[in-house]
């Protein structure tokens, strides 16, 4: 049979001319809003989703709500590739992003806009993944969302604007943070161009662990969202993990050394000029730091892990690191190859490190169990918030040191941990759970409100 090419070109150009009509920026989604009860502890659960749409919320290290404070912005399958935002009062449900997006999304807390990276589409010479180079994306909500609810959406560029593209020689990431002044984003680079600018004399760090990650070199690099500049930050001689600025602070940044699990100095912090470069909370090798979150100007909150068995045999770090071990999913972290650390054999719980005096403190832990892992504060130092493996949640008094479980049943085997997050106003608390999910693993988003008789609780002294 003969091959109609004109056909088939019409073909493809009517189906790409569909695509985005079903996948159009703005497009609202009916609410699916439901108040339950936790069966276990009685607290009201707010479900602003409440379907199996694939929904993961962003990560603790950045901002959930938008600058009004009345939208959530989360990532879904609603739409494939695309991020959604939910009203936290009618539950409506807006797609805000199109053309998908890579890596974290960024909400701007001084203004209505949102910054993510994108991987540059298909070219005649090749694809995003032969040629790196990404796509800073700045979308403007409050047009977007009087747009939507008008019913009267314009083309994507409408909302849409390409801040700059990164070179495909830095081979920028997508682990995004923008800077509180609202000027720059903060990403990382791969190894060769972070090599180009760490001192030839430092030792570069090696895979630690048994996930075979966090060798270097490592970098960061920024972008001036009004012209698309591209400069350097600062390079390191380990693998780069999570990046995420002071939201409070502008041109601070902290950052972690990734390993996907304990390592031998988990927490950094360093200036926009690349000055300052310190560890955060310089850890001991008995100690599993992990999950740090600025949640304040001067605060940053982490989890030091007391999941493991206090009769691990105890080894040299740099031993234990060459051991081999089966990775166990169900009980994380367990591998002897991660060395003496985890134990409650010293103090373990939710810290909480002075970014300005290096004071660190520990809110509380867990009696028994993992202890705490994904960790979190309201940013008027009142409270604290953590996680389990039991994807239980706690919040603890910082004043009194009380603790109290606000939630439990939100099964271990969902597809993504609880991952909590205050509202910068410390009345509510955003978790991701599985609690409605058939499949056991489908996740939803959450509000857990601070309890009132709590808020009502009047100290002279704020933390």
């Amino acid at each position: 049979m003969k091959f109609n090419f004109s056909l088939a070109v019409i073909t493809v150009i009517a189906v790409i001319t569909i695509l985005p009509a079903s996948a159009q920026i703005g497009k609202r989604f009916p609410s699916e809003k439901k108040v339950i009860k936790d069966p276990v502890t009685g607290t009201e659960l707010i479900f602003l989703t409440s379907t199996p749409g694939g929904d993961s919320k962003i990560y603790p290290t950045h901002p959930q709500w938008t600058a009004d404070g009345e939208w959530v912005i989360f990532r879904s399958n609603r739409v494939k590739g695309e991020a959604m935002a939910v009203n936290e009062e009618t539950g409506q449900i807006v797609q805000v992003t199109e053309g998908g997006y890579t890596g974290m999304l960024n909400i701007a807390q001084n203004s209505m806009k949102l910054y993510y990276m994108r991987n540059i589409a298909a070219t005649a010479e090749g694809d995003w993944r032969s040629n790196r180079s990404l796509e800073v994306i700045e979308t403007d909500l409050a047009k977007l969302f009087q747009d939507s609810e008008a019913g009267k959406m314009k083309p994507a560029n409408k909302y849409q604007r390409v801040v700059g593209v990164t070179p495909t020689e830095i081979g920028a990431g997508g682990d995004m943070a923008l800077d509180a002044g609202e000027e720059w984003v903060y990403f990382r680079i791969g190894k060769e161009e972070a090599a180009k600018h760490l001192d030839p004399g430092i030792e570069i760090k090696g895979d630690f662990g048994p996930r075979n990650m966090g060798a270097g070199p490592g970098g960061i690099a920024k972008m001036n969202v009004n012209t698309g500049e591209i400069q350097h930050v600062v390079s390191v001689p380990f693998q780069v993990g999570h990046i995420q600025s002071n939201t409070w602070n502008p041109g601070e940044i902290v950052f972690s050394w990734e390993t996907g699990g304990k390592s031998p100095q988990r927490t950094w912090t360093v200036m926009t000029d690349g000055s300052g470069l310190r560890p955060l909370y310089p850890e001991a090798d008995y100690e599993w730091v992990t999950h740090e979150a600025v949640i304040s100007k001067d605060e940053v909150a982490m989890a030091i892990m007391g999941h493991r068995d206090v009769d691990i045999e105890e080894q040299p770090l740099e031993e234990a690191a060459k051991s081999t071990a089966v990775r166990d999913p169900e009980n994380p972290g367990q591998e002897t190859s991660w060395g003496p650390s985890g134990t409650r054999k010293k103090p373990t719980g939710l810290a909480i490190v002075n970014l300005r005096t290096r004071e660190m403190i520990i809110a509380g832990q867990t009696s028994n169990g993992s202890g705490l892992w994904h960790v979190h504060g309201s940013p008027d130092g009142r409270w604290a918030v953590g996680d389990d493996f039991s994807r239980s949640l706690y919040l603890i008094d910082r004043n009194s040191r009380e603790m109290k479980m606000l939630t439990t049943g939100h099964k271990q085997t969902a597809a993504d941990h609880l991952h909590p997050t205050f509202k910068p106003d410390g009345t509510k608390i955003q978790i991701q759970s599985a609690m409605l999910s058939e499949d056991d693993r489908s996740m939803n988003i959450v509000i857990v409100p601070v309890p009132e008789e709590w808020l009502q609780r009047n100290y002279p002294n704020k933390i």
